[in-house]
């Protein structure tokens, strides 16, 4: 009875890691798709500690499972993330689309900066325009 469990519960953390590696590629794709260079870290050695390469100034765990421990999960990012990282944990369950979870203060940096460029862009429409900009 024990010989087979453990290899029933080998065959289950196989299927796990298996899964994790689809989700990593998959996750890649996506972001080559976005137009940034990506791939699945772990493919040399895992002596890279991100799952998935190529977003600069992100760290990414990347969860293709069912349940997550959302706060689990971002503390992984965290800890493994290195000082000019944002960490962040993309995931994805069966016929959904993927989310990225991130800490508050982090998403909060990022919004900033994408609003400081859309009124920057703003404000060129209005120069080009032939308009005073305030």
């Amino acid at each position: 009875m024990h010989k087979i469990a453990r290899t029933m519960y080998g065959g289950m953390q196989l299927n796990s890691k298996r899964k994790g590696k689809r989700g990593e590629l998959e996750l890649a794709k996506k972001l080559r798709e976005y137009g940034y260079n990506c791939r699945r870290g772990q493919q040399y050695s895992g002596i890279e500690g991100k799952d998935v390469v190529g977003l600069p100034h992100i760290h990414i765990e990347c969860k293709r499972v069912e349940k997550l421990n959302i706060y689990e999960a971002i503390r992984q990012a965290t800890k493994d993330a290195k000082v000019t990282e944002k960490p962040a944990v993309f995931w994805r369950k069966n016929r959904e689309n993927w989310l990225v979870i991130m800490r508050l203060e982090d998403w909060i940096e990022l919004y900033r900066e994408w609003e400081s460029g859309l009124w920057l862009k703003e404000r060129r429409y209005c120069d080009n325009a032939g308009e005073t900009a305030k």
